[in-house]
């Protein structure tokens, strides 16, 4: 009796040690854990339009990887900030594009889209800027830049149905903006509507003659007019000879089918007297 108590007594004393020493190392995992949790370099920053021009000065310095960490910072303040969603896409595709001239794999977002399509990071952005737009213009139709920028991140996601109509709007709304009238030009030359972008791109130098951008597209809309307008001269000129083969083909046929008519010059030829047969003896003296 007098041993077994010091042995349960031993025990319990290494059960103690064990148990402090598991939960010190709990925390120090904790710990661990906590410090190395990624924090926003930008964290500081409270004001979303502060986040922005943060995020605006890195990406001008080719600093493209911290711009994208501003402009989140922007986006947490304010989850619908629209620039701050389409800046992110605009340096997300800058870091897409590189990956894909070095051959390596471009990362995706995190979230899929519908039926399971991996989307980029810089389409994710796109897409939000899109919807922040939408709410901007449904709270004020006649805010033109929106409009505009709605343009241009449609345009960014290869929407261009839908990138024509906002740039189209954003005209109506103020038609005296040459670079509203150059996008709006540039969307319809991606559409094939080279006549329709004549007179935007022409708009946009008159209202700015150095305006290169504007001039190289207009140059690239009269020669796209001149090849439809060349195409559609060679198939009318077909669809017309086509006819004419078609129509002496027809005449032919008719031609030959039908009864001639007695010739004018012909004279008619004289029908032979019938030979007179002699006259029978009569027996009468």
């Amino acid at each position: 009796m007098k041993i077994i108590f010091p042995v349960i007594a031993l025990m319990s004393l290494i059960a103690f040690q064990i148990g402090c020493s598991g939960g010190a190392s709990n925390t120090a995992n904790a710990d661990t854990n906590a410090s190395t949790e990624k924090v926003s370099p930008f964290a500081h920053i409270t004001d979303p339009k502060a986040a922005l021009a943060e995020g605006d000065r890195l990406l001008d310095n080719n600093q493209t990887e911290q711009a994208i960490e501003a402009y989140k910072q922007a986006v947490t303040l304010d989850p619908d900030f629209a620039e701050a969603h389409f800046k992110m896409g605009i340096a997300y595709a800058l870091i897409e594009s590189e990956m894909q001239q070095a051959g390596t794999t471009v990362e995706t977002a995190s979230n899929t889209g519908k039926g399971g399509t991996v989307k980029t990071n810089s389409q994710k952005a796109f897409e939000r800027a899109v919807e922040a737009y939408k709410k901007v213009i449904a709270a004020n139709p006649k805010d033109d830049l929106a409009q505009f920028n709605l343009g241009r991140a449609y345009n960014k996601l290869n929407k261009d149905e839908e990138a024509e109509a906002a740039f189209k709007q954003a005209v109506k709304l103020k038609p005296d903006d040459t670079e509203y009238q150059t996008e709006y030009g540039s969307i319809l030359i991606k559409l094939a509507q080279y006549r329709e972008a004549l007179a935007p791109l022409k708009k946009a130098l008159e209202l700015d003659p150095e305006n290169s951008r504007a001039a190289d597209l207009l140059e690239d809309a009269e020669a796209g007019t001149k090849r439809i307008d060349f195409v559609q001269r060679d198939d009318a000129n077909t669809k017309r000879a086509n006819s004419n083969t078609a129509a002496n083909a027809n005449v032919a046929t008719d031609s030959n089918s039908a009864p001639k008519p007695p010739n004018a010059n012909t004279k008619p030829q004289r029908e032979e007297p019938k030979e007179k047969k002699p006259d029978r003896p009569s027996n009468k003296p």
